[in-house]
């Protein structure tokens, strides 16, 4: 996985040199001085709010994004389409269960450096399967700053993160995680694994079947094996909508919606 920075090919010509992890620790600095310099400004917590599936609504620091909007289809069938409004919507890639154009306001797929609504976002290429893309091409990794708080969204991979993607992610405070497995989404010991290295202070499941059985052609589980694979760490249920201070301890947290 790469992130596609404003020079052309830049992280493909530095990865796995040196060199390249020099410049690579020193565009993540710029990064975080960058995404963190309004956090006076923003600062506040968020609420969030899931439509099942993958998206999740988070409004705070006077902004609103929306992640992953779907059609009503494969492992989304029967869930209600998130058709709301947002000031940015960031989605994993173009199919349609976790990026259709259901919603309002400017939606973003592709990698790349953003700067939205006051709202500094990057986005990082990644494979979508387990093999290197072949199967069902690439997604985006999305990292940004809102109500005081860092956000990755990794809701539509299956890949392992390579160590510059851990570079390039830090250290989140809220990670969005795909969790129940199948041909394009991290089953529960991969997202453990996912969590580990990254060290979040919140996780939000996502992606996975929750209370009904699974829809025809739904390649994806429960929540449970991620839980088993997490055990002795603290878990809430918090039902469809969550609020986060802009402060988080440093204990790990997992935020189980719906």
């Amino acid at each position: 996985m790469r992130l596609l920075p404003p020079a052309p090919n830049l992280s493909t010509a530095l990865r796995g040199t040196a060199l390249g992890a020099t410049v690579l620790g020193a565009t993540v600095v710029g990064m975080a001085a960058d995404l963190n310099g309004g956090a006076a400004r923003a600062a506040g917590g968020v609420t969030i709010t899931s439509y099942g599936h993958s998206a999740l609504l988070i409004q705070g620091g006077g902004k609103t994004v929306l992640v992953n909007p779907f059609k009503a289809v494969a492992c989304a069938a029967g869930l209600s389409e998130p058709r709301v409004s947002a000031d940015v919507i960031l989605a994993s890639s173009n199919l349609l269960d976790e990026g259709a154009p259901v919603a309002r306001g400017r939606m973003l797929v592709n990698p790349g450096s953003y700067r939205i609504a006051g709202m500094q976002i990057e986005g990082i290429a990644a494979p979508h399967d387990r093999f290197g893309g072949r199967r069902f091409g690439q997604s985006t990794l999305w990292r940004w700053r809102q109500g005081g708080l860092d956000f990755a969204h990794l809701g539509g991979t299956a890949a392992s993160l390579t160590p510059s993607d851990r570079v390039l992610l830090g250290r989140p405070d809220v990670l969005i995680i795909g969790v129940g497995g199948g041909a394009k989404v991290y089953d529960g010991s991969e997202a453990a694994e996912v969590v580990r290295e990254l060290r979040p202070r919140r996780v939000i499941p996502v992606q996975y079947v929750s209370g009904r059985q699974a829809p025809k052609a739904c390649d994806q589980g429960g929540v449970d094996p991620f839980l088993k694979a997490m055990s002795g760490t603290k878990v809430n249920r918090t039902g469809t909508t969550l609020s986060l201070s802009g402060k988080l301890g440093d204990g790990l947290v997992i935020e189980v919606m719906r």
